[in-house]
């Protein structure tokens, strides 16, 4: 059974900087693609970063620059760190990743950036 969990999310002032992380069992995060997407308050869901199973990342423009997503193959986890944080920021964030053929999500992790 594939499942992934997310912690580190927090309240935390405009330009500040959080490491979100995602922890994998049931599957192995350096052979799968693991994205993490957010959903904004009264937002749909959205795409923020990828790592997949070469190493490459991707951005959603939005995040590009303050944003990296990384990997620790040991510890089956992946990383979003979050630097400048702006309020728009403030979302619940997700890890996802799908093994064969089917969809996981992460129960998500709160953040919160004040103004």
């Amino acid at each position: 059974q594939v499942q992934l969990v997310e912690s580190g999310g927090a309240l935390v002032q405009s330009g500040g900087s959080l490491r979100l992380s995602c922890v994998a069992s049931g599957t192995l995060v350096s052979t799968n693609f693991v994205a993490w997407y957010r959903q904004r308050p009264e937002k749909e869901r959205e795409w923020v970063a990828t790592v997949v199973s070469g190493g490459a990342t991707g951005y959603a423009d939005s995040v590009k620059g303050r944003f990296a997503v990384s990997r620790d193959n040991e510890k089956n986890t992946v990383f979003l760190q979050m630097n400048s944080l702006k309020p728009e920021d403030t979302a619940v964030y997700y890890c996802h990743s799908v093994v064969k053929g089917a969809k996981y999500w992460g129960q998500g992790t709160q953040v919160t950036v004040s103004s």
